[in-house]
């Protein structure tokens, strides 16, 4: 395999909505500097990648109204390589999308899809897993996703049942076949999982070839996968945002790993082990950050915090002090015309979002 066979998608077209009021449909999460790096979680992603893949080979899947941000925040990536979606269907369509359009240009791509939001916190291993698995899925018919090992039960995550039986060797890496899929579990079955040793969290990196990929589709999606097979015609032409919004008026939302991933008898997961998070809740990114000796994630300067534990402290606003007493368990999040004070937990959280559409706040979403 040659550089110019190395493709990479990366997803970007969520809302982020548990990371409501920071995140909003119009500016959501990939698109914002959460952790205080000065780049955003888009720019992170096409960084790390473009260590690997030729950046004419990096595409973007995302949603038509924010095309304008992904061109100002990664103007490197070519404008026919970002792929605008009409509505949202989940993650099987935009990787079809994607693949079928890939695959007029490069028959012979091996692809890394990837979320465009998560947290890697050693790039190396990160890089070196990539680069291990695609020299692998280049010449193999297989299926990879990465798995992560939990460390606690979270409820936030997908999970992959390995099939130890069924292991293979990947220049010291090890890939196991795959049993199950689940999504989000509650409280109780995490628990179960990770005490069983069988299971991994879900990280939504996927490896392939893009043959293989195609013959899943149209396996196990048919509908979707001719769908955007018949438009070949229309790829690269001023003709494919019709047909493209055609497809996605008619098609449904499916998870690529409901839709693909659980039924091919090709899936693998390799079980990673470069840091990983996909901070998709203020949960995760408690867990993820640095504390002080009370147990507050503090993201605010100046601040006075006091008698105040386990709480996460945050403001937009630089020139803002933020007082707080006596709380314990509790997020407060400032923004310019949002902020949220409730629980640290996701029921808490939860009713605070839900109550904007009751009360007809949907301009604050």
């Amino acid at each position: 395999m040659t550089d110019s066979d190395k493709y990479c998608i990366i997803m970007a077209g969520g809302i982020g909505s548990r990371f409501w009021p920071l995140s909003r449909n119009a500016t959501p999460k990939q698109f914002l500097d959460i952790l205080g790096t000065g780049r955003s979680f888009l720019q992170e992603t096409c960084s790390r990648f473009e260590q690997i893949i030729p950046v004419e080979n990096i595409i973007i899947v995302t949603a038509e109204r924010y095309k304008d941000l992904v061109k100002s925040q990664v103007p490197q990536i070519m404008e026919e390589n970002i792929l605008l979606e009409p509505h949202r269907r989940n993650t099987a369509p935009c990787i079809a999308y994607a693949t079928y359009k890939l695959f007029k240009k490069n028959p012979n791509a091996t692809i890394v899809v990837s979320p465009s939001d998560h947290l890697i916190t050693n790039e190396n291993i990160f890089l070196e897993t990539i680069v291990r698995a695609m020299n692998y899925a280049a010449n193999h018919d297989v299926l990879f996703t990465l798995g992560i090992k939990p460390t606690r039960p979270e409820t936030a995550y997908g999970y992959i049942q390995t099939n130890k039986a069924e292991k293979i060797n990947i220049e010291g890496y090890e890939a196991f076949g795959v049993k199950t899929f689940t999504e989000k579990p509650d409280a109780d079955l995490a628990k179960v999982f990770v005490d069983s040793g069988e299971f991994l969290w879900n990280s939504g990196i996927f490896i392939w070839n893009i043959r293989t990929i195609m013959n899943e589709l149209e396996s196990y999606l048919p509908e979707i996968a001719n769908s955007f097979k018949d438009g070949t015609d229309f790829y690269y032409t001023d003709e494919e945002a019709r047909y493209i919004k055609g497809i996605y008026e008619a098609c449904n939302g499916i998870s690529i790993d409901y839709g693909v991933m659980e039924r091919t008898g090709k899936s693998l997961v390799m079980e990673a082990t470069f840091g990983w998070s996909d901070l998709g809740t203020w949960h995760s990114l408690y867990v993820q950050s640095h504390k002080d000796e009370k147990d507050n994630v503090i993201m605010a300067e100046p601040a006075l915090i006091d008698e105040t534990e386990s709480s996460i402290i945050l403001t937009t606003n630089k020139e803002k002090l933020m007082v707080v007493k006596e709380l314990d368990g509790y997020m407060v999040i400032d923004t310019p015309d949002v902020l949220l004070i409730c629980r640290r937990n996701e029921t808490s959280f939860k009713d605070a979002v839900t109550d904007l559409a009751v009360h007809e706040l949907n301009k604050y979403q």
